[in-house]
């Protein structure tokens, strides 16, 4: 064999000799860059060899994007995340011979390549004001779902990765909820001062109390993620045969809950709320329904109608959920709706994508949909893509928990079972909680969801037979499947 080292040698010594000149002529700088250019090259290989790796870096960055507002320049981050998705799509079709193609053929991937579809005609909506808000809404709107749906769908996953895709979502959760106690208790960062000075202090500080925000678009995305975070320790906690488990998802548990409570999200409690009934239902067992009941109702009947606690200003809020019409800003959000209902009544495609929210007061401020708060995200979705496009929106996510149920009921594996259960609880919960906070449409909460949403739907691909079962499941028959 050829003796390379040579080569090895001489692209050492250049890049020795350019990191350097670099770190001499530019200073610290220039160093950082020498340093980012090889391991940025490196991580694009690496990408386009294997695109798992470009899918769990895009779940890291997703959490990452947080800390832009640390940033003195603004900077496209969302951009560069797109590219990122776009570089782990190429790295599946480069790599297509050894992807799964045949698991296209899934009723979820369908549901949303229609929306998708629909999406894409909304360009020519007529009573759009704006082409461009189209092409800022559309990514998290649809493409950003249909992408990586495409991915997860096809890629070869080992079941390793889904645990190592919930160990990075617990690891971030914590330190999410950790960052959340040190505003709370400790103080803000300059930068952080000033993003609530530019605006965000009206909504992030009532009665002169603080409604953490940690490293997420906002408290109303905080404060949902942690209490779907919450719901998987409750249900890992419930199901773990091993109490060493049980232990660490107590303490995880009771990290990220209070995380949620110093979020101040009223409205993110119903993540548990709807979550934990579609976990019982899901699981079709008698025994964690009557411990379900048993330890759900008391706290459910404490909330709802006692006082105990209500000193604490975190308990407190969180209580007043569940009188949602003794709560002035959840009257004007029905207002709100009220006066959109007219507005809306003679566009049954809506205003056109990109006509409300950020969007819509950049490109559009003057018009109509841009100047009322949406405040969730099926709101935004009617506004902009009319009673037509929330009707099909609605159908979708209700045709993928459906198919989630069925496929989740078909398996054999009990601790894939589990899994799968506990990530589709806590998608009907969020899915719940975006009716009061647009994070379907945040991330890294959509980033989530949507690799979620795909695997509950495809677990026949990790499941093992039955003691007795001589035949391999349907999915493992395929020769694509040798490869996982």
């Amino acid at each position: 064999m050829r003796d390379d080292r040579w080569l090895y040698g001489i692209i050492g010594v250049v890049a020795a000799v350019t990191a350097g000149w670099m770190l001499g002529g530019f200073g610290l700088v220039g160093g950082l860059i020498a340093l980012a250019v090889p391991l940025g090259l490196a991580t694009v290989v690496g990408i386009l060899l294997e695109p798992r790796l470009g899918l769990l870096i895009y779940v890291n960055v997703s959490f990452v994007l947080g800390f832009s507002r640390f940033l003195s320049t603004e900077v496209p981050v969302g951009l560069a995340l797109d590219g990122l998705l776009a570089l782990t799509l190429l790295s599946t079709v480069l790599n297509g011979k050894r992807m799964a193609w045949y698991r296209l053929n899934n009723p979820t991937f369908y549901l949303l390549v229609v929306w998708l579809v629909y999406t894409l005609l909304e360009y020519f909506n007529p009573d759009a004001p704006s082409r461009q808000g189209w092409i800022y809404h559309i990514r998290s709107m649809s493409m950003n779902w249909f992408f990586l749906a495409l991915i997860v769908f096809i890629v070869p996953i080992p079941r390793k990765d889904i645990y190592r895709l919930l160990g990075i979502w617990l690891f971030w959760s914590v330190l999410a909820a950790f960052w959340a106690f040190k505003q709370q208790y400790i103080g803000l960062e300059p930068a952080e001062q000033r993003w609530l000075a530019e605006g965000a202090e009206r909504t992030h500080i009532l009665w002169g109390q603080l409604r953490s925000f940690s490293f997420y678009s906002d408290a109303g995305q905080f404060g949902s993620e942690m209490a779907g975070v919450t719901l998987l320790c409750i249900i890992f906690f419930f199901e773990s045969n091993r109490w060493l488990y049980r232990i660490g998802f107590v303490i995880i548990g009771l990290i990220v809950f209070w995380g949620f409570a110093v979020a101040g999200t009223r409205s993110a409690l119903f993540a548990i709320l709807a979550g934990y009934p579609v976990y019982l239902f899901l699981m079709r067992k008698p025994l964690p329904i009557l411990r379900g009941v048993a330890v759900g109702i008391p706290i459910f009947l404490v909330l709802m109608f006692t006082h105990i606690g209500d000193s604490n200003y975190q308990i407190y809020r969180m209580r007043t959920a569940l009188h949602p019409m003794e709560d002035m800003s959840f009257m004007v959000r029905l207002e709100n709706q009220a006066k959109l209902r007219a507005f809306l009544k003679d566009l049954p495609f809506g205003a056109g994508i990109g006509s409300s929210t950020g969007a819509g007061q950049r490109f559009s401020p003057n018009h109509f949909a841009s100047q009322i708060p949406t405040d969730s995200w099926y709101v935004q979705i009617w506004i902009e893509t009319g009673i037509v496009g929330l009707s099909l929106y609605l159908f979708m996510i209700a045709g993928i928990m459906l198919t989630g149920t069925i496929k989740i009921w078909q398996l054999h594996d009990p601790k894939l079972q589990l899994l799968l259960v506990a990530l589709l609880a806590e998608f009907a919960g969020i899915a719940l909680v975006s009716y009061s906070n647009p994070i379907l449409g945040q991330f890294p909460t959509s980033t989530l969801l949507f690799i979620n949403s795909v695997l509950f739907c495809t677990g026949e691909r990790w499941d093992t037979p039955l003691p007795n079962q001589t035949t391999q499941p349907a999915d493992r028959q395929n020769p694509v499947y040798a490869s996982v």
